[in-house]
Order: C-alpha cells, then structure tokens, then sequence
C-alpha cells in the first residue's frame, strides 16, 4: 500500500471517528433537551430551537475537524505527493459526478386521449 493509500485510510478512520462522535453527542443532547420538555423545565418550542441550534453546531464542529485531519495529512506530503493526492480526489469527484441520477417516478397511468371529432354524416340529397 502506498504512503498516499494508508493516509486516505487514516484520515477516513480519523473522520469516521469524528462522525461517530458528533452522533453520540446528537443523540444524547436530543435526549437531554426530551428530558427538559417532559419536565417542563423548557417548552417544546425551546426544545426544537436548542435542538437545531446544536445540530448546526455539531455539523461545523464535524467539518472544521475533517478539514484539520486533512490539512494535517496533506502538510505530511511532499508537493508530488500532494499533487498524486488531489488528482486521485479530483478522479473520485468526476466519477461520482458522471453517475447517473436516479428518479423514482411514481407508476402513472396514462391520461385518456381526447376522442377524435366525429364525421358528420353526409346528405345524400346533396
């Protein structure tokens, strides 16, 4: 495995570590603000405010930390190494961006045609 493979990994594991965290403290800050509610200590309009409010907090808090795991990854790659490192993201990201999109479409029936006008019958006396 190449030094540029056993970064990746360690940097994935590092942030899946820091994922893993930021949901551990989510789910028992919900907990906790629940626990408020139910003893009237907070409203439920308190409650879902604090709630989103930590939720924000956590997804920076999640984002500045995979940003500081992969400055300190990359600050220990050369410049060619750095370069290998971006071209092989930069390869992930056009992959990712060629797939096709997906759509569920509900099964639709089809709308009934509008019936043909019908001929006038013609007059034989004409």
């Amino acid at each position: 495995m190449s030094f540029i493979d056993d970064m990746s990994d360690t940097a994935r594991k590092v942030f899946l570590a820091g994922v893993g965290a930021v949901a551990l403290t989510a789910d028992k800050s919900t907990q906790l603000i629940d626990d408020l509610v139910k003893r009237g200590e907070i409203t439920v309009e308190q409650g879902k405010a604090l709630n989103e409010e930590l939720k924000h907090k956590a997804t920076t808090a999640s984002s500045d930390a995979e940003a500081a795991v992969l400055r300190s990854r990359m600050s220990m790659m050369n410049a060619e190494e750095r370069e290998a490192y971006a071209a092989k993201v930069a390869k992930i990201k056009d992959d990712l961006n060629a797939e096709p999109v997906e759509v569920d479409v509900e099964d639709a029936e089809p709308e009934p045609a509008e019936p043909e006008p019908a001929d006038e019958p013609k007059d034989d006396a004409e």
